[in-house]
């Protein structure tokens, strides 16, 4: 509990170096509302970034993959009574795809932790509009399912994402394949398998997510027409896309899948290390910095004090000559820092929202995205405070400390 006298003597102290305290509680307000600012655009960018990347990207993907072994490439067998070695990939049986999807589907849909699931069948074609052609990707699909997973009809420029459950023969575009095919809404787009098969397809929408990989060379069908062009029966697919409750867990989860189908699972981790490893550079980027700013507020708030503390020397002594003993001198330094620590945190907590709706609202227009990204999470406000509120209070004990242990008798004699 605070003495009445020690608070009075604090608050004298303040009232009577109001540019210094005014200073100081700057300097704790600007490294909060830094705090707050850096860190919830950084979660913001992270955020956009996993929204845009899971957009198109599964949490986890079950898909038919070469043993790691390369167990295959090795046949033996017995020629009469002679071991025969065969090592040539070319007369290896290898089934590529998986051949029955719906039992995977129905094992996995088990798991409390799935949020969604859906099968696709992709390929590699050539897009051809007369003498045009262009190699890039084929999505069969489940166009509802599809949606679940990614919200892909979000990302529709023209036309209806849903009417691709309705139209067999209807093909959906990114807009720089259209764009590289001289193709837009209703025309004809012819495509050829690698096995020489082709069919024609009426173009029913175009798709813009900002991905390179997709605008400029993926399209969209229904997923049991692209098993008929591959000529695969109704259970085929070649992958089996996944999303979870928890992106989180997505390690863990695949782990546990792995056990239950023959066919090889990779969680969204593994496949992209890089966008992991980047929201975790840009996190303690943003830490980093805030802290940083944190600190140099700190030392200018210990330099205040510091000049505070020789200052007043010499009430200090007459202070303690009167019977204030060292406790109480710490705490009428302490009172000071805390009540600039309270005032600075408060007003920066409320800045460092400010500043973010602000940047909230500036326009920013790429895909989807309207805004420059900002995140509001009560734990960065509450840290910036706590941090704040910490540095303050180191900043005021060390002079404190150190006038709790002036001499009154050398101090008064000069």
């Amino acid at each position: 509990m605070i003495k009445a006298t020690n608070y009075k003597i604090a608050q004298g102290h303040l009232t009577s170096r109001v540019k210094q305290a005014l200073v100081a509680m700057l300097s704790v307000t600007f490294g909060i509302s830094m705090y707050i600012f850096m860190n919830g655009f950084m979660t913001g960018v992270n955020d956009i970034q996993e929204e845009l990347a899971f957009s198109t990207l599964a949490h986890i993907r079950i898909y038919n993959d070469l043993p790691e072994d390369r167990s295959n490439l090795l046949v033996n067998y017995y020629q009469g009574d002679k071991l025969v070695n065969l090592r040539h990939p070319k007369v290896i049986q290898y089934t590529e795809g998986i051949v029955n999807a719906d039992k995977v589907i129905n094992t996995v849909s088990q798991l409390d932790e799935l949020a969604e699931i859906t099968a696709q069948v992709n390929m590699n074609v050539f897009y051809r509009n007369g003498l045009t052609q262009v190699n890039g990707m084929l999505a069969g699909i489940d166009a509802t399912m599809e949606h679940r997973l990614f919200s892909i009809a979000e990302s529709m420029k023209e036309g209806s994402w849903v009417a691709l459950d309705h139209r067999s023969d209807g093909i959906i575009l990114g807009v720089g394949l259209a764009k590289k095919l001289s193709l837009g809404m209703n025309d004809n787009v012819v495509v050829k398998t690698a096995d020489g098969v082709t069919r024609n397809f009426k173009i029913i929408g175009l798709l813009e997510t900002s991905l390179a990989s997709v605008d400029n060379g993926k399209a969209f069908i229904q997923i049991n027409v692209a098993r008929q062009l591959v000529l695969k029966n109704h259970s085929y697919a070649t992958d089996i896309q996944v999303n979870l409750k928890d992106f989180d867990s997505s390690r863990e989860v695949a782990r546990k899948i792995d056990t239950l189908v023959g066919y090889k699972v990779e969680s969204w981790n593994d496949a992209n290390g890089q966008l992991e490893a980047g929201n975790e550079l840009r996190n303690y980027l943003a830490i980093a910095v805030s802290l940083t700013i944190l600190l140099v507020a700190g030392f200018g708030i210990y330099n205040i004090m510091n000049m505070t503390v020789n200052e007043k020397i010499k009430e200090i002594a007459i202070l303690k000559a009167m019977g204030f003993e060292g406790g109480d001198i710490v705490e009428i330094f302490l009172v000071q820092s805390i009540i600039i620590g309270l005032i600075g945190g408060v007003v920066g907590v409320i800045f460092g929202g400010v500043v973010s709706v602000l940047i909230n609202n500036i326009p920013f227009e790429l895909a989807t995205i309207k805004t420059l990204p900002m995140a509001y999470r009560m734990s960065d406000y509450l840290s910036a405070f706590g941090f704040g509120m910490l540095t303050t209070f180191i900043a005021g004990y060390l002079p404190a400390k150190m006038a709790s242990k002036v001499d009154p008798v050398e101090i008064i004699r000069g």
